[in-house]
């Protein structure tokens, strides 16, 4: 794995830099936005979050030192990635930020070659699309284990 940041060109991304740095990450905001604002990770825990960051390749987005923009990806660097967890806080889209996460995350030297890179989302089709994702191939042949409310259960 390379490790890089990525500095933005113009308009208000010019200020923008996008680094695999884990050590600038902010996970107590990262956690913040899961657990009370994402549609996927509702109630997940802080320590689960902070072990998904330590295994996973993770991209932050950055004005000045102000993390403002996450995405990290499962992968085993050789044939197969997945990217999760795509965020911009709300008071920051619309401005490209994720599109600077994408490139970032399509050049991250961890996902060059995989033969399969796949996510889920359920409205940001369009901007997949614009880096080369496209639905399943053959949907028929993928199947999950699905706990959608595994961070509400109360053990």
């Amino acid at each position: 794995m390379c490790s890089g940041h990525y500095k933005s060109q113009g308009g208000f991304v010019s200020a923008l830099t996008v680094s695999d740095d884990k050590s600038l990450l902010d996970i107590a905001k990262i956690h913040h936005f899961l657990t009370t604002e994402s549609t996927w990770a509702l109630g997940i825990n802080y320590e689960t979050v902070a072990r998904s960051i330590e295994n996973s390749i993770c991209f932050g987005a950055y004005k000045g030192k102000d993390q403002i923009g996450f995405s990290r990806i499962i992968t085993d660097q050789a044939t197969f990635a997945n990217l999760v967890d795509v965020i911009v806080w709300p008071e920051y889209r619309g401005l490209g930020i994720s599109r600077k996460l994408m490139e970032a995350v399509m050049v991250h030297s961890s996902v060059k070659g995989v033969r399969r890179f796949t996510l889920a989302t359920s409205n940001a089709h369009g901007l997949y699309q614009k880096y080369g994702f496209t639905a399943l191939r053959k949907p028929d042949t993928f199947m999950e284990v699905y706990a959608p409310d595994i961070y509400t259960k109360v053990p």
